[in-house]
């Protein structure tokens, strides 16, 4: 396809812009990025993928869980590199909930497989005699809060489930268990 005459072709207008970074009163242009090495992931690696009906059923069933206790929640599955899979936000949750559920997922996902967890609170307990705990809960998207769920294929973490909004994290963990214990067995038929 030619290209219009009024117009220039990509690598043409980039050359002019280089150019005039590069006159007097600019700095040149940045040299360009050097390879870096990076560390093996040591986490295992996982190639069954929790399906998104699987994940919206089990928010479902938590939120249906907490709603029969009288808890307006939210709650949120990740999958196991942390990203979120689904997201529901039960009537009368708060706007706060997705932010809370969603951590509570991701950091038992993240971390929960390092420390030997399946909950946050499970979690939150071992770092609470840790010196470590502190540190840990400055970094991005984790909450040492209960109310994080690891959903497990066999003994291989898959996926976690978070759930936030109940008077107690205590109660946010139970919901995001009856969210996980909703969908185990189809869980387990991935593996087959």
């Amino acid at each position: 396809m030619p290209i219009h005459p009024h117009r220039r072709s990509l690598p043409a207008v980039l050359a002019v812009l280089l150019a005039s970074l590069a006159a007097p009163g600019h700095a040149a242009p940045p040299a360009a990025p050097t390879a870096v090495a990076m560390a093996a992931d040591t986490r295992p690696t996982n190639t069954t993928v929790l399906p998104l009906a699987l994940a919206e059923a089990a928010a479902r069933a938590a939120i249906e869980r907490c709603e029969a206790d009288g808890h307006h929640v939210s709650a949120a599955v990740v999958d196991f590199s942390g990203l979120e899979r689904a997201y529901l936000r039960g009537d009368h949750a708060t706007v706060h909930t997705h932010e809370t559920a969603f951590k509570k997922a991701y950091t038992i996902v993240t971390l929960g497989p390092i420390f030997g967890a399946d909950t946050t609170g499970q979690l939150t307990e071992k770092l609470s005699k840790s010196p470590t705990a502190p540190a840990l809960a400055s970094v991005g998207n984790v909450i040492l809060l209960a109310g994080g769920v690891l959903i497990r294929a066999g003994d291989e973490p898959l996926a976690a489930i978070g759930v936030g909004g109940a008077p107690g994290g205590a109660l946010d963990e139970a919901c995001a268990q009856a969210g996980a214990a909703a969908i185990q067995a189809r869980v387990e038929a991935l593996r087959r």
